[in-house]
């Protein structure tokens, strides 16, 4: 049995009518756990709780909000979650707003929390692609919009069905730091 976490930042309600669409198809996959969490009801133990997250936030100026980078800056984590795997989903203002940037910007974040990230290859609906995940103008009305947001949680319940990828050997557990420097040889 997978468990996905929705993560997100919804400032106008587009990016959370999103993750809902997402849980729906997260949940579409018989035996999957899903909790769908904003950034101020979510901490650093849902984040290690997953075998797969998908995270979303609005677009502003082409990124992430600030609240999102903070609610990662601080939950506390960071090194737990090596081998869960990741997606992506944005809401912007206007086409071509940013919300592809916004993407790979959260799949970058997620990239330094030892996630492993994903796109979907396959078309969600007619001219929607999730190469870097989810994308919507506002909030998701269209046919195309809600298959896109649905269809990226469907695939990633399916990626996470056995759970998360071991990527430590066995007895190993948090970042090597490695803090000294090395000695000259």
């Amino acid at each position: 049995m997978g468990k996905v976490l929705v993560l997100y930042d919804s400032h106008t309600g587009n990016t959370k009518r999103m993750a809902e669409h997402v849980a729906e198809g997260a949940q579409a996959v018989p035996g999957t756990e899903v909790r769908t969490l904003s950034i101020g009801e979510a901490t650093g133990t849902d984040l290690v709780w997953c075998d797969g997250a998908a995270v979303g936030s609005p677009t502003h100026m082409g990124q992430p909000s600030w609240q999102i980078k903070k609610w990662f800056d601080e939950c506390g984590v960071w090194g737990q979650t090596d081998g869960r795997l990741g997606v992506a989903f944005s809401s912007e203002g206007g086409h071509a707003g940013g919300a592809m940037l916004t993407c790979m910007s959260l799949l970058q974040i997620l990239m330094n929390f030892g996630f492993l990230v994903m796109g979907v290859t396959d078309y969600a609906w007619y001219c929607y692609t999730l190469h870097y995940g989810a994308t919507t103008v506002r909030e998701p009305r269209q046919p195309g919009d809600i298959a896109a947001c649905r269809e990226l949680g469907k695939r990633l319940a399916l990626a996470v069905r056995q759970g998360a990828i071991d990527v430590r050997e066995p007895g190993e557990n948090g970042p090597n730091l490695h803090l000294e420097k090395p000695k000259a040889v």
